[in-house]
């Protein structure tokens, strides 16, 4: 059987049949824009708490509604299953696992060798596997192409399977941005690298279907590195404003008045901002997977460590800052009472992932400090990787932020009255120069 040509009529037809493994932010967008494209998709995730939230029509992502889901779930065409046997019925599996980093910031592919396994054990002939978790060079032909080559199946029975001819392989890397009002994953043009040419074509063609425009690449390797590029450029801008703060900080210079006015040459220049710390599942991980796999090859990636080390070192600039202002109001940090606003890595949205504002609570808490939270869209702290808090968002009334001896703003959410925290805080640590786009800005608020 001609595996290849089956499979380009199945999605020609709409009769391919999709599986999507990990259904978070990027895997269930990406399983609704199959949906609404006419495609019968399977989505599966080890969180069995996903699973009745979204058969019930509901969604537990913000900028996901629940509206979008529930006519998913209306149409029949969108099912949601812990049981992985079930991935021998779909054509096509999309791997959409997180990639993390172990507590020596190396890289964690626990969930992509573990997805691979699975697959392996229900694997049928003729099925394509495309990876998008971001990751090294090479993960998709070192990790995945060896479980896919000799299948844990035992019903197939077969010798060693051939890549491009018994089972298709390619890697297109997420380029998911939460809740960006300019791009969704429909019109975010999507990398893909084939680990054969049939590979390469019948992964484009597939996302052809729901993706604005594919960008072949020359391999799996290529399309790797190329979402590493992508990552390793907004980590190394960011550090670069973030130590620049710090130096023009001490010149008496406002680093956001420069950036505003650099940002008028017509070229040669893009903005980037400086914060509390880097957030978000990307740019504080992917940077660590290149100079982890570089060393494999005796290459020292200095320039990449050297922004990552910047970065992480905001969240202590930030608390260091906070001391200072506390010191010129004669009050210690230790003992002291203070609220962080903003606990999702980035405005508007409820992503937790890798936010500034966990370290901040972490490194107040080991002051001594009495730290709370507030978070509209973050009722309540979830657990995560490296942090426990059992922590709920507090309510802000004028009485209880003049409770707090300093507010940090670490998300600046466009839903927070600036005017009224500005009228009821004692102290303002501003991270995001929120303050001074409103026009409040005196010595009650402090730029870190």
């Amino acid at each position: 059987m001609d595996f290849k040509l089956v499979l380009l009529n199945k999605i020609k037809t709409k009769e391919i049949k999709i599986g999507i493994i990990g259904l978070g932010y990027v895997g269930l967008p990406l399983a609704l824009e199959f949906v609404e494209a006419g495609f019968l998709t399977v989505g599966f995730d080890i969180d069995n708490k996903k699973i009745p939230i979204l058969e019930s029509g509901n969604s537990y992502i913000k900028h996901i509604s629940n509206e979008r889901i529930a006519e998913a779930v209306r149409t029949n065409r969108f099912k949601v299953t812990s049981d992985f046997k079930r991935l021998n019925e779909v054509d096509a599996i999309i791997i959409c696992v997180p990639t993390p980093l172990n507590n020596y910031r190396e890289p964690d592919i626990s969930y992509i060798d573990e997805s691979s396994k699975v697959i392996s054990q229900n694997f049928r002939l003729g099925q394509l596997v495309v990876l998008e978790s971001s990751t090294y060079p090479g993960t998709t032909e070192e990790i995945i192409l060896p479980y896919l080559e000799n299948p844990l199946n035992s019903d197939l029975n077969c010798k060693k399977l051939q890549v491009g001819k018994d089972f298709f392989l390619a890697f297109s890397p997420e380029r998911e941005d939460p809740n960006n009002p300019h791009f969704t994953t429909k019109t975010i043009p999507k990398v893909v690298g084939g680990v054969s040419e049939s590979c390469l074509q019948i992964a484009k063609e597939l996302y052809d279907q729901v993706i604005v425009q594919t960008v072949p690449v020359s391999s799996p390797r290529a399309a790797e590195a190329t979402k590493l590029l992508e990552n390793i450029y907004r980590s190394v801008n960011i550090a670069l404003v973030n130590e620049l703060k710090m130096v023009f900080e001490r010149m008496d210079i406002d680093i956001w008045e420069v950036i505003e006015a650099a940002k008028t040459k017509p070229f040669g220049f893009q903005a980037f901002y400086p914060g509390p710390g880097l957030g978000g599942h990307c740019i504080p991980i992917d940077p660590f997977y290149l100079t982890w796999k570089a060393r494999e090859f005796d290459v020292n990636t200095k320039f990449i460590e050297l922004a990552g080390e910047i970065n992480t070192l905001q969240p202590y600039y930030v608390v260091n800052k906070t001391i200072e202002a506390l010191n010129n109001d004669n009050k210690s940090i230790k003992g002291s009472k203070i609220l962080i606003l903003g606990a999702a890595y980035k405005k508007n949205i409820d992503d937790m992932r890798e936010s500034p504002s966990l370290k901040l609570i972490e490194i107040f808490r080991n002051k001594g400090v009495d730290v709370y939270y507030n978070d509209p869209f973050v009722p309540k702290l979830p657990p995560t990787r490296h942090f426990k808090f059992d922590m709920e968002s507090v309510e802000l009334t004028a009485e209880n932020l003049k409770k707090f001896d300093a507010v940090v703003v670490s998300t600046d959410h466009d839903i927070y009255d600036y005017d009224f925290i500005y009228e009821n805080a004692n102290l303002i640590i501003d991270t995001r120069n929120a303050f001074k786009k409103k026009g409040l800005q005196n010595g009650k608020v402090i730029k870190a």
